[in-house]
Order: C-alpha cells, then sequence, then structure tokens
C-alpha cells in the first residue's frame, strides 16, 4: 500500500513491510519504487524494508525544477528522520546508488550499512567512466521507439527470453516531458566528495553481465571505501533486483546481519 511522508520540500510516496531494522532501498534514474516489488518480500523477514520514489519519479512530488544529487541526499536525510529512524541500512541501485553515496558523505549519521550495486563512484561522471555511454544517451534521447534495444542493456538476452514482457519496459517513456528533463539535469549532477571518504562498512555488488555500467567500474569503488567487500554476480545483467531478487537479497541478509543490528 502507498503511503506518503512530507520531508521538507518534498511528499514523499513510499511503501513499508516487515519488522526488524529499517533498510530503505534507492531505486533508478528510470525507474520508482516498483522495481523492487519482487525484492522487498525476501528482505521483509530480515527488515523493516522501505521503498520510495525520488524526486521527479514514481508518486512522490515535489517543486518542479531540477534538483541536485544533494538535495536528494537531504530528501533521504529528512525521510529517514520523518520515519522514526535515528539510522538506517541503505541499498543503492545505479543511480539510486549514487543518491545512496552523496547521503553517506554528507549525513553518514544516517546510514548504518550500506550496499552498492551496479552504480558508478562519486564524484566522477557517467561519460567518464563508461565507454558507451553516448549510445546509451542516444537510446534514451530515442524512446519509446527504441525500448527494445534499450531493454537489452539493463537484461541479459538470455533473461529476456523467459521475461518477453521486459522488451517493451520502456516503451511509455516521455524522455521530452518536463518531468523526464528535470530528472536528466538530476541525474548529471556530482558532489566534490569522493567514495573513498565513506565510512560505513560496504557492500559492493555487480552484475557480470552488466551493460549500462561495467562491473570492473562497480567493483573498483571496494578498493577505495576502506574495508568494503565485493562481489561479482555470474550471468546478471544491471537490475539484480528484478532478474535475481533471490540472489541479492542472499547477499544482502549475509550483509546486513540483523540479529547483531539494532535499528
Amino acid at each position: 500500500m502507498t503511503d506518503f511522508m512530507q520531508a521538507g520540500e518534498v511528499r514523499v510516496a513510499f511503501e513499508r513491510q516487515g519488522q526488524g531494522p529499517a533498510l530503505v532501498l534507492m531505486h533508478g534514474a528510470e525507474a520508482s519504487r516498483q522495481m523492487f516489488a519482487t525484492l522487498v518480500p525476501h528482505l521483509a523477514q530480515h527488515f523493516t524494508v522501505i521503498s520510495y520514489d525520488q524526486r521527479d519519479c514514481g508518486d512522490t512530488q515535489a517543486p518542479e525544477r531540477a534538483a541536485t544529487l544533494a538535495d536528494l541526499a537531504n530528501d533521504a536525510h529528512l525521510f529517514i528522520k520523518a520515519l522514526g529512524f535515528k539510522r538506517a541500512h541503505v541499498f543503492g541501485s545505479s543511480f539510486g546508488g549514487r543518491v545512496a553515496q552523496a547521503l553517506a558523505l554528507l549525513y553518514p549519521l544516517s546510514i548504518d550499512r550500506l550496499v552498492l550495486a551496479s552504480t558508478w563512484p562519486l564524484p566522477r561522471p557517467y561519460e567518464e567512466l563508461c565507454p558507451d555511454a553516448r549510445r546509451l544517451a542516444e537510446l534514451r534521447r530515442g524512446l519509446p521507439g527504441t525500448a527494445e534495444e534499450l531493454a537489452t542493456w539493463f537484461f541479459p538476452e538470455a533473461f529476456l527470453v523467459q521475461r518477453p514482457e521486459l522488451r517493451r519496459v520502456f516503451a511509455n517513456a516521455r524522455p521530452e516531458s518536463p518531468r523526464a528533463t528535470r530528472r536528466a539535469a538530476t541525474v548529471a549532477t556530482t558532489l566534490e566528495n569522493g567514495v573513498a571518504d565513506i565510512v560505513a562498512p560496504t557492500l559492493v555488488l555487480a552484475g557480470e553481465l552488466d551493460r549500462v555500467v561495467p562491473p570492473t567500474v562497480t567493483l573498483a569503488m571496494a578498493g577505495r571505501i576502506r574495508g568494503a567487500d565485493a562481489v561479482l554476480l555470474p550471468a546478471i545483467g544491471h537490475v539484480t533486483a528484478m532478474q535475481a531478487p533471490e540472489v541479492l537479497a542472499h547477499h544482502m541478509v549475509r550483509f546486513l546481519n540483523p540479529a547483531g543490528v539494532k535499528a
């Protein structure tokens, strides 16, 4: 069930399920909290799982202006407080991993443990690290006509054979809409701080077949975050939460270890 919570200037749409330590899930650039629909049941046995829509995504309402990455981190910080938690475990996927990094850097007391998946490190922009960034941008601009080709970047072909409806997952995207334009501007922002300054215990996960963010880019982050763990997920593409929710939940539960952590 969708709930709403005021966090500063943003009316955040979210869903909460389960009991235990708080675990906040942060979605990717084109997505919403719905990308976690099949993941949440595997986590709700161990955590109070909160999935929410960021600005200009899903059902969340915010001022109609382009936000910065720092704004999204502040939204998350205020949201966690508004929910009544002093801190939470945080999982960020793709651009959600950038938001999670920003939260860990700007509001370190808000985070207990951090899981970063299929993402790229602050402060460097996507275009510097991902060799196919230009082609991906062209496909995004070409939506909805390019929806089926774009889907092959986010999901391995073998998985799309099993889930053919996902070939059209981007078919309703409208890249020229005001909301999408603001979102793209937000995604392009960064921080001066880098991942080496993250102090939260961190797990880094990368899909072996990820075409959006090369796994070498994601896994290299672990070498720059003190004490971070790193896991390469065989035969997995970019959207682990949808392709292999059981596998993702297994690694998250192992790392977050709810039995030994107080909310």
